[in-house]
């Protein structure tokens, strides 16, 4: 499984971070892992320099053999909490796509 951070311009890169969180979302995707070929992270700062509570955004595509792309977004007052956020929403939405697949095979 292959994951891919991204970051705009207004958030600093960091190395750590990134590697960090890409383990906590290989760890939360794990269960899908021989069927996830990558994940794209894109984390957004929304309001800039103004500041604010949610002020990340995240969205994240994970890429699925024999199901369409599953998409999600989520926000957070930092990095870790808005890309933890969009992953927990990816795995509830794999398992709804896949709940669906093994729906029509049963009948």
């Amino acid at each position: 499984m292959f994951i891919q951070i991204h970051a705009d311009n207004q958030i600093p890169s960091d190395n750590d971070r990134d590697t960090r969180l890409e383990e906590q979302i290989r760890q939360r995707l794990a269960r899908f892992e021989g069927r996830i070929t990558d994940v794209e992270v894109h984390v957004s700062d929304v309001n800039g320099p103004r500041g604010g509570n949610a002020d990340l955004r995240c969205s994240m595509e994970a890429r699925i053999n024999g199901i369409p792309p599953v998409a999600a977004i989520d926000e957070g007052a930092d990095f870790d909490r808005a890309v933890i956020g969009a992953a927990k929403k990816v795995v509830r939405a794999i398992d709804h796509q896949l709940g669906k697949l093994g729906d029509r095979k049963g009948h």
